[in-house]
C-alpha cells in the first residue's frame, strides 16, 4: 500500500497490466520517451521498451483507428488522446467501427481497447483543454464510459476497463491528477503534488465497471455526481449541513441504476451534478431514469447543477465551473419543503 496521488494510480495500474499481460500495448502522443503531458506514462517505456509504450503521430483517428485493428486481433491497446477535447477527430472511429464491431461480426471480433483521456477544467485550460464530453459517448450503443473521481478508483477502474473486452472511454479529471479539491480556486493554490490522495495497493486489484459508489450515506436528499464534481459535492453537504447521500457514479456506461433508484426511493429528493454542458448533458438522462423509477417517492422537483450552454471560458473559468455555492443553493432548493 502506498500513498498515491490520481497520476501515480493511474502510473501504476498500466505498469501492472504491461507486466501481467503481454498483450497490453499504451501508445499516444508523447506517452513513450517523455512519459505523457500529465506523466501517467512516466517511466514505462524504459520499463517495457518502446515496443509496449510508444509515441504516435498527432492524429487521433489514425491512433484510434490502429487500437481497433490491434484489439480485433488479439491485443490490449490503451491508446492516449492528450486532451480529452481532442477525441473529435476520432469520433467516427469510435462510433461506427469500435463500439459496433462485435454486434456487426456476430460475436467474431470484438474491440478490447481502453481510450483514456484527461478531461474538465480547473486549470485555465480554455475551450479548447477544458471540455467533458463524456455525455456524448454515453449515446452510443456499444461504448462503456468511466471517470473516477479518486486514486483508489482510478487504478482499480482502468485495469477492469483494459480487461474489459468491449471498447472503454476512460476520462481522467485534471483538476484532481495531482490530489484533493474542495471546489474553490482560493483554497487550490499549493502544490497538488505534496498532497496525495489515499492509500492504493501497489499490487493488481479491480474494481467492476457499474458499480457506483455510496460515498457519503444520508437521509435527507441523493446527490448524484462524478469525477471532480464528487468533492464539491463533499463540501457543499458539508458547508449546508444538509444530509446529503452522495453517489460517485464511477461510471456512466454501464450505469448502476438500482443504486440510484434505493437511494431516491429513500430519500425523495435529489439533485444531479456535473461539470459538462447543461443541455443534452449526462445529467438529462439521469433525470428521467429517476423520474420513470422513483416517480410517487419525489417530494420535490429534481435539480440539475452543471457547466453553462457556452464554450468553456478562459477569463471566467470559476463562474462557469460548477462549485459548492451552486450546488449548496440548489440543495437548500430541494429542501425548502421539508
Amino acid at each position: 500500500m502506498s500513498r498515491m496521488n490520481m497520476i501515480q494510480a493511474i502510473n501504476s495500474a498500466l505498469d501492472n497490466m504491461l507486466d501481467r499481460d503481454p498483450n497490453v500495448l499504451i501508445f499516444g502522443e508523447d506517452v513513450g520517451y517523455f512519459g505523457g503531458v500529465f506523466r501517467c506514462t512516466a517511466g514505462l517505456q524504459e520499463k517495457y521498451g518502446a515496443k509496449r509504450c510508444f509515441d504516435t503521430p498527432i492524429a487521433e483517428g489514425g491512433i484510434l483507428g490502429m487500437a481497433i485493428g490491434m484489439g480485433a486481433n488479439g491485443l490490449r491497446p490503451v491508446a492516449e488522446i492528450q486532451f480529452a477535447d481532442y477525441i473529435y477527430p476520432a469520433f467516427d472511429q469510435l462510433v461506427s467501427e469500435a463500439a459496433r464491431l462485435r454486434y456487426r461480426s456476430a460475436g467474431e471480433f470484438s474491440a478490447p481497447l481502453t481510450v483514456r483521456a484527461p478531461c474538465g477544467g480547473g486549470i485555465y485550460g480554455g475551450q479548447t483543454h477544458s471540455q467533458s464530453p463524456e455525455g456524448i459517448f454515453t449515446h452510443v450503443s456499444g461504448l462503456k464510459t468511466v471517470m473516477p473521481s479518486n486514486p483508489y478508483d482510478a487504478k482499480g477502474l482502468l485495469i477492469a476497463a483494459i480487461e474489459d473486452d468491449d471498447p472503454v472511454l476512460f476520462f481522467e479529471p485534471k483538476r484532481i491528477y495531482n490530489g484533493p479539491f474542495d471546489g474553490y480556486h482560493d483554497r487550490a493554490l499549493q502544490p497538488w503534488t505534496q498532497h496525495p490522495m489515499g492509500e492504493v495497493p501497489d499490487e493488481y486489484y479491480s474494481i467492476p465497471l457499474g458499480k457506483a459508489n455510496i460515498l457519503r450515506p444520508g437521509s435527507d436528499v441523493t446527490v448524484i455526481c462524478y469525477g471532480t464534481m464528487v468533492h464539491v459535492c463533499e463540501t457543499a453537504v458539508k458547508e449546508t449541513g444538509i444530509d446529503g447521500e452522495i453517489i460517485d457514479l464511477r461510471s456512466m456506461l454501464p450505469l448502476d441504476l438500482d443504486c440510484i433508484v434505493a437511494s431516491v426511493q429513500k430519500t425523495g429528493r435529489c439533485v444531479v451534478v456535473h461539470e459538462a454542458t447543461r443541455t443534452s448533458g449526462f445529467g438529462a438522462e439521469l433525470i428521467a431514469e429517476i423520474q420513470e423509477h422513483c416517480f410517487y417517492h419525489l417530494e420535490a422537483p429534481l435539480m440539475r447543477v452543471t457547466g453553462w450552454d457556452t464554450p468553456y471560458p478562459h477569463a471566467f473559468e470559476w463562474e462557469y465551473f460548477p462549485g459548492p455555492k451552486r450546488v449548496g443553493e440548489a440543495l437548500a432548493r430541494v429542501m425548502e419543503d421539508a
